[in-house]
């Protein structure tokens, strides 16, 4: 049977559509770019920058777009659908990110570099560009990235613990004010309910782990799965056995981290002595 053609004639790609909608309402009301951006108080280039797809706008900007055009939740929702679409992220990537979105709990160890869910958009943006991404797509991963924070938010989110190597805490943004922001990002964040951030010293020395960023899903069928990276590929790992091996490393490595409080009282140590550093 071929599939089913969209009664309105308009795409069924949620990002795409998100840009749709946008362009119509707004020519429906009869404004141009400048004076959008003199309504709402926003740089008219913005508005500009989200009809051609470039970036998404934030959800404080959608907001005010449902608010002018009269469509109390529309662009919202179009603009959350976007955020989760799992075919923005490189294709290698999908199959993980529509698990991730299902997941009841997650567990996560980073060797080197805080995970996608912890990351303000500052260090989201220099990690990126670090492996190379530029321009366009650069703006579209950093978004997706951060849009990923959705799947922490609300009442009935995922449950998360990340245990980060203290390197990963040793390894700082080049802009000191950012890298301050990052610390604070992440001491507020560990104060959620669904969330606990433990930290292993480097004292604790080698581990089952050491060199495995590693991330665990229960999924609503009650399978766990675990991604493994670095910084040049990903496994996806579904078999049982295997999955199991690696969530006894993860247990043991967690047993060598500091509390969840220690933890806290680390990062804060860390986020005074950046804040004595000269700003760049």
């Amino acid at each position: 049977m071929p599939p089913r053609r969209a009664v309105t004639g308009r795409s069924q790609e949620p990002r795409q559509r998100y840009v749709e909608e946008l362009r119509l309402l707004r020519a429906q009301k009869g404004d141009s770019l400048r004076q959008l951006g003199d309504v709402l108080g926003w740089d008219w280039s913005l508005f500009g920058k989200m009809e051609s797809g470039q970036t998404l706008g934030s959800p404080e900007v959608v907001q005010a777009l449902d608010q002018h055009y009269g469509t109390p939740g529309l662009l919202l929702t179009l603009w959350e659908l976007a955020v989760a679409d799992p075919t923005q992220f490189r294709e290698r990537y999908r199959r993980y990110m529509t698990l991730e979105a299902e997941a009841l709990s997650m567990w996560h160890y980073a060797v080197s570099a805080l995970p996608g869910l912890l990351q303000t958009e500052a260090y989201a943006h220099d990690l990126l560009t670090a492996g190379g991404i530029t321009g366009e797509e650069l703006t579209r991963q950093v978004e997706a990235r951060i849009g990923r924070r959705q799947l922490l938010d609300g009442d009935n989110t995922a449950r998360f613990r990340s245990v980060l190597s203290e390197a990963v805490l040793r390894t700082p943004l080049e802009d000191v004010r950012e890298w301050r922001k990052q610390l604070e990002h992440l001491l507020d964040m560990g104060e959620r309910r669904n969330i606990v951030i433990q930290v292993v010293r480097q004292e604790a020395g080698l581990h089952a782990l050491t060199n495995t960023h590693t991330m665990f899903l229960r999924l609503p069928d009650g399978r766990t799965v675990a991604w493994v990276e670095t910084g040049y590929s990903g496994e996806l790992v579904e078999e049982t056995a295997a999955a199991e091996r690696l969530q006894l490393s993860y247990d043991l490595v967690r047993d060598l981290a500091l509390t969840p409080a220690e933890s806290r009282k680390f990062i804060r140590q860390l986020l005074e002595e950046a804040s004595c550093e000269p700003s760049t």
